[in-house]
């Protein structure tokens, strides 16, 4: 192997471990690994500065935002917030069926907008119920660690709910229906399968409550949000310019007008419906912290593919002793442990060129689609693997929950890990099974 080839995937490891270590340092450690990926390989040889920012794939970035920008404007109606309130009124305050509404409103909701995004509108709500029923640890570490999974599993169901799933459609590798078909029955199915395992193991029994003191629970909460409505007038228009770009986006080929064009031009509009609310969005609602991450990150990941290493680990893995399905397997779950431990957008940004790869030799949807349900299934492992998790921990730090006795309860790594093991061995054996289901039928 080269020096570059040693070199720059040192750095690019390095860079995810120390990120992954020390969260608060996040955004600092990626741009300095970028820009050093940079100088060693412009001194190497290797690429120019400005070969590597070519290879950025820029569509992806502006559909980030855009997207964003558009779950933002969603959140002014209020929608979200309605949403988690009605669910907490249907399930009557009883606990089990509690955990299977607001799983199943994330997992809704987050095919539509940003995980993070769904996370900070819907469990607040759910925060508040938990709250005041005086609930167990053992049923604050199940519950929150479902939603979340939930909440991954509906942004890997269609193409513009998560970063994986953006970066396929965007890189022209599956197109919105292709994906949408291909991806949430899967993801549905790998849902219902949790829901049923939670079902055996009854988190619920831990939770001693009365009929009155459920009453009690929903009233606070009614009361809480007594004066929430839904904006008709902002709430009508949005939808409508939604539907009209999930539309274009699965009837429009993609060589006439890529995806990206429609989402910045959907968004667009939406924006210039309230001109002076719009403004104020672009100027403070862009996740500036979110762009910079995946630049710095697609730099990285450039400077390693300018390297030749892909290439390489393109031929390791064609050299196994097995067949290409074998070899789709194989890949999809060393993806599953790469994402728990660095996260989605790193190991999809790397995996994507090994992906196409197989994708010449296997039937491309078991690629792709067991591709985005490994990495959902890896970022359900451990609560450091997606953003989502540690917001999450912060939020119930916040809420300060207490059991019947009066002790504090929290939702950390340790708390979330059986729950992320259970997870990840369903996802990820959905994923091996898609795939073998697709190599079969193909």
């Amino acid at each position: 192997m080269s020096s570059p080839q040693l070199v720059l995937p040192a750095l690019l490891v390095v860079t995810l471990v120390a990120q992954a270590l020390r969260p608060g340092w996040r955004l600092l450690i990626v741009t300095a690994g970028a820009a050093l990926s940079c100088a060693v390989a412009t001194l190497t040889g290797t690429a120019s500065t400005t070969a590597l920012f070519a290879d950025v794939p820029w569509d992806v970035i502006v559909m980030l935002v855009a997207l964003g920008l558009m779950s933002q404007i969603f959140v002014a109606t209020r929608v979200f917030g309605m949403l988690a309130v009605a669910s907490a009124r249907r399930s009557g305050g009883r606990p089990r069926t509690l955990v299977v509404l607001f799983a199943l409103v994330m997992y809704g909701v987050s095919g539509l907008v940003n995980n993070l995004t769904a996370l900070l509108l819907v469990l607040p709500v759910l925060l508040i119920l938990l709250r005041l029923m005086a609930v167990s640890q053992r049923y604050v570490s199940w519950t929150l660690g479902i939603v979340l999974v939930a909440c991954n599993l509906g942004g890997a169901a269609t193409p513009i709910g998560d970063f994986p799933a953006i970066l396929l459609l965007g890189r022209g590798s599956m197109t919105f229906p292709g994906y949408l078909t291909a991806a949430a029955p899967p993801t549905l199915l790998a849902l219902l399968l949790i829901l049923a395992v939670l079902a055996l193991v009854r988190p619920e029994r831990t939770v001693q409550q009365s009929a009155v003191a459920r009453r009690l629970s929903l009233a606070v909460v009614a009361a809480l949000y007594r004066n929430t409505r839904l904006d008709w007038r902002l709430f009508g228009p949005i939808s409508a310019l939604m539907l009209a770009m999930l539309v274009a986006w699965m009837v429009v080929p993609a060589q006439r007008m890529g995806p990206e064009l429609i989402c910045w031009l959907g968004v667009g509009l939406a924006l210039a419906l309230r001109p002076r609310a719009g403004e104020q969005l672009l100027r403070s609602r862009v996740d500036v912290e979110a762009v910079l991450f995946l630049l710095s990150l697609f730099v990285m990941v450039a400077a390693v593919r300018r390297s030749g290493l892909f290439e390489q680990l393109i031929r390791g893995l064609e050299g196994l002793p097995i067949g290409a399905g074998g070899q789709l397997l194989v890949f999809l779950l060393l993806a599953g442990v790469l994402t728990g431990l660095f996260s989605a957008g790193p190991s999809m940004a790397a995996l994507l060129d090994v992906a196409e790869s197989l994708a010449q030799r296997v039937p491309p949807t078991a690629v792709y689609v067991g591709l985005a349900l490994s990495v959902c299934a890896g970022s359900s492992l451990l609560l450091t693997a997606a953003t989502s998790g540690p917001m999450a921990q912060i939020l119930v730090e916040r809420a300060e929950l207490r059991d019947p006795e009066g002790a504090r309860l929290h939702f950390g790594f340790l708390d979330f890990l059986p729950v992320g093991l259970l997870c990840f061995a369903v996802i990820q054996t959905v994923a091996l099974a898609y795939a073998l289901a697709v190599l079969v039928l193909a």
